[in-house]
């Protein structure tokens, strides 16, 4: 869990935007259709070598819902973005669904974010002008329609904007089978002692929100987003085996959405507490990334490493 990787240092915030692009100007939809894809558990095993992580940014409206292939991330990250929305970053690698989406624009926080992982591959529909500098700067493989067509289509059965799929089979990514959990240090073990039994947890951003609701018949924390039941493309249940409630600063960005609404940063490198729920328990943690090009960790009160149960890992960045 104190896993702290050492990368080539990468500023990513708005305000050192020009000195990022000078210090790393080295570095670095098709037809329509119905989106689909499997469904089943996704597993902590690590197949022994380094994730290669294929992230992707999700919308999370209305019109966008059900997702497509949000049950095969290993994690699913939920910051807030503009007008008190959210927004999911999804990050695959143990293994790949054949459609994923709707997806949307990234954001200034998903830099720093991602650089807890090797080099991923980050697939968005496009971005604000001022903020693709930065992106084709990062540590990171950028995939937009812009940059690969043939890899996205229009689902023309939903409205635009929120019909954009991506089609995993025709990006650059190839997957290792190794879990982009483990890869960063969450530790999947037994429970550790303490916690208090809980029935679930709600997360609430100004404009959306996230319930989190124990079923001990599925030993999964059932999901549900604005107050109604979250599910897959096939109908079934979205649920996860943790949940993280990590309490960060969010704060605005120097960047706007085209309506001119400020974009919030999260931000992710640091300290704080935060809430891990897991097996029908809450635990009080502490998290830590001290640089970001570190990964984060999460300790238990008396400084021991937090274990997370097998399964999907739903990491919600909220307000301190």
């Amino acid at each position: 869990m104190h896993a702290s990787r050492t990368k080539r240092p990468v500023a990513v915030s708005a305000v050192a935007l020009a000195l990022l692009v000078a210090a790393l100007a080295g570095c670095r939809g098709g037809g329509g259709g119905t989106a689909s894809s499997p469904s089943g558990p996704v597993t902590p095993t690590s197949a022994g070598s380094r994730a290669h992580v294929l992230a992707v940014k999700i919308d999370n409206v209305g019109p966008a819902r059900p997702q497509t292939g949000l049950d095969k991330a290993d994690i699913i990250y939920v910051e807030q973005v503009e007008a008190g929305l959210s927004r999911i970053l999804a990050a695959y690698s143990s293994r790949l669904p054949t459609v994923v989406g709707p997806v949307r624009s990234a954001r200034e926080s998903d830099l720093e974010l991602l650089r807890q992982f090797d080099r991923p591959t980050l697939a968005f529909s496009g971005a604000q002008s001022k903020l693709l500098p930065a992106i084709a700067a990062a540590p990171l493989d950028p995939v937009s329609p812009e940059k690969d067509p043939n890899a996205y289509f229009r689902d023309t059965g939903r409205p635009a904007p929120h019909n954009l799929y991506l089609r995993t089979g025709r990006t650059p990514h190839a997957t290792t089978g190794a879990n982009a959990a483990s890869d960063i240090g969450l530790r999947f073990a037994a429970a550790v002692p303490g916690g208090r039994s809980v029935a679930g947890r709600t997360v609430r951003y100004p404009a959306a929100s996230f319930a989190f609701t124990w079923s001990a018949e599925r030993s999964r924390w059932l999901v549900s987003m604005d107050g109604t039941p979250a599910r897959t493309a096939e109908g079934a249940r979205l649920g996860a085996a943790d949940v993280v409630v990590q309490y960060v600063t969010v704060r605005p960005s120097l960047f706007r959405d085209r309506w001119g609404s400020t974009s919030p940063y999260t931000e992710t490198v640091g300290s704080g507490s935060a809430l891990v729920l897991r097996d029908g328990k809450e635990y009080d943690v502490r998290w830590s990334r001290p640089a970001a090009g570190s990964t984060t960790s999460f300790t238990t009160r008396d400084d021991k490493p937090m274990t997370f149960a097998p399964g999907q890992v739903w990491i919600v960045f909220a307000q301190k």
